[in-house]
């Protein structure tokens, strides 16, 4: 279905969207041009949604923008999409590929060289929990509540370089590492190496990679915000000799758990004091600490609204769960909720 979709969506909206294949044939990757404006961007995922939307209703079908399976299926698994490198990625990971419909929200934001970005990487890592429990939008999991509010990032962790990485140091050991990676099986390839942040392949950026997909845009905004401004505030920290705070994996780990298990609903592991603190007076503390370069970019109104936002309705797990709270609501109302959020325009 997915390569019918695809041919007859053409080129994208003002040919500025990418919309391609993913490892399954029912998933679509949908890529937004570079830009400095967040709402350049919203633009452009909005308008890509909103023409799925068009040409899949000839299809009987709909998009939703949503981290994993909601409904039970029929036991017989999804369908890879066509091609030699997701048969051998099958292949070489077995039910760990096979398991994996998931979809994540990435974040790219540019560096000014591989050295930069890996002294990013190497300090924000106790702030990549934090970003998740904002994403936090896979309650539901093949019909049956996860009692998780990011489950599709504890099936993530089923893959072998998925996660937090200690910190590297430079930018020649982070690719030593990331050869052995490959060398060792454990990548296929560069393209397979899923840690929570890495250095693009392809791109001169740092790569978020750990968050929910988002079904409101808006949440995606805030978490793309966020992920720039905490960027420049730690590469600024880098050229001023600050040195990495130390984290151990297995800290980060726990941090992510309690992210993933309760999301904004309860406390989360503070980057600041390493407490367990409210998570709404942790978002405080977030936007505080990154408001010069929030305001530098012109987001710091947006990224306002959007916490004010997700303390007034909940993030996208919490919104899964209202449509459920209805005595007579079933699971369909779920998805019925999910294609509405999706193509929402507000």
């Amino acid at each position: 279905m997915a390569g019918e979709l695809i041919a007859a969506f053409g080129p994208g909206p003002g040919g500025a969207v990418e919309v391609k294949h993913e490892f399954f044939s029912s998933q679509v990757e949908v890529t937004s041009s570079p830009h400095t404006a967040l709402s350049a961007i919203r633009d452009e995922l909005q308008a890509a949604r909103t023409r799925l939307a068009h040409v899949g209703a000839a299809y009987g079908v709909a998009p939703l923008a949503v981290p994993g399976p909601v409904l039970a299926g029929d036991g017989s698994g999804p369908d890879l999409s066509p091609g030699d490198r997701y048969a051998a990625i099958e292949q070489h990971y077995g039910d760990v590929a096979r398991r994996s419909l998931m979809c994540a929200l990435h974040v790219h934001v540019d560096v000014t060289d591989d050295e930069e970005g890996v002294a990013v990487i190497d300090r924000v890592r106790p702030w990549i929990p934090v970003l998740l429990a904002i994403s936090a939008n896979s309650p539901y999991w093949h019909g049956h509540d996860s009692g998780y509010e990011s489950w599709r990032s504890r099936q993530w962790n089923m893959w072998p370089t998925s996660g937090p990485a200690e910190p590297f140091g430079s930018a020649a050991a982070y690719q030593k590492v990331v050869g052995e990676m490959v060398s060792r099986g454990a990548a296929l390839d560069v393209g397979m190496v899923n840690l929570d942040v890495r250095l693009s392949h392809r791109y001169p950026t740092v790569e978020f990679r750990a968050p929910d997909v988002c079904t409101d845009l808006d949440d995606a905004m805030l978490v793309a915000a966020l992920a720039r401004a905490l960027v420049t505030h730690l590469a600024d920290q880098w050229r001023d000799g600050m040195p990495a705070e130390e984290w151990r994996v297995d800290e980060l780990r726990a941090a992510a758990w309690r992210a993933s298990r309760f999301g904004l609903r309860g406390t989360l592991v503070s980057p600041l004091t390493r407490d367990l603190t409210g998570a709404g007076h942790l978002l405080r503390q977030m936007a505080d600490l990154l408001a010069e370069p929030l305001a530098a970019t012109g987001d710091a109104s947006s990224v306002a609204r959007g916490l004010a936002a997700l303390v007034e309705r909940g993030h996208g797990a919490s919104r899964q769960r209202q449509a459920l709270a209805s005595p007579r609501a079933q699971m369909m109302d779920i998805v019925a909720d999910l294609r509405m959020r999706t193509v929402a325009t507000s």
